[in-house]
């Protein structure tokens, strides 16, 4: 029995048998690091430079914080389009040289991105209507 098992290129018990089941696990091991999701540190192209934002906005946001950091792979998609926003009676005047901001109320960040915004958000007095635009260059 002991013969049997025996490889007769390396005379080594069982080397015959371990070789074939350690091909699948290495094939599989590079096909899970080549779908794996790209490291934090690299640019996201799709997200936003800059996010531009009102206060119930901002409250909205900083509400579904815990929602968002949970969801996607890295990068979130954010839409704020169902939040409730500012129906004052007086329009904002304009801004100087052009239209007044709009809320942005669909945007794409990355996951440092997201924590950024909102330690940024949570900031008293940063965000005021009309809409502040806050820059997320300095984000991660």
């Amino acid at each position: 029995m002991l013969a049997a098992m025996m490889d007769k290129r390396s005379n080594r018990v069982g080397a015959r048998r371990v070789v074939p089941r350690l091909r699948p696990a290495a094939a599989l091991l590079a096909g899970l690091f080549a779908v794996a999701p790209a490291p934090a540190a690299e640019p996201c192209g799709l997200c936003a430079a800059a996010v531009a934002i009102n206060p119930p906005l901002a409250q909205c946001l900083l509400d579904r914080y815990a929602t968002l950091a949970t969801s996607g792979n890295g990068v979130i998609a954010v839409d704020l389009s169902d939040c409730e926003t500012e129906r004052g009676i007086v329009e904002a005047l304009p801004a100087v040289g052009g239209e007044p901001d709009e809320p942005d109320l669909k945007f794409i960040l990355s996951r440092p991105q997201l924590d950024c915004l909102k330690s940024r958000l949570e900031e008293p007095g940063l965000v005021r209507a009309p809409v502040t635009r806050i820059d997320l260059g300095t984000c991660g």
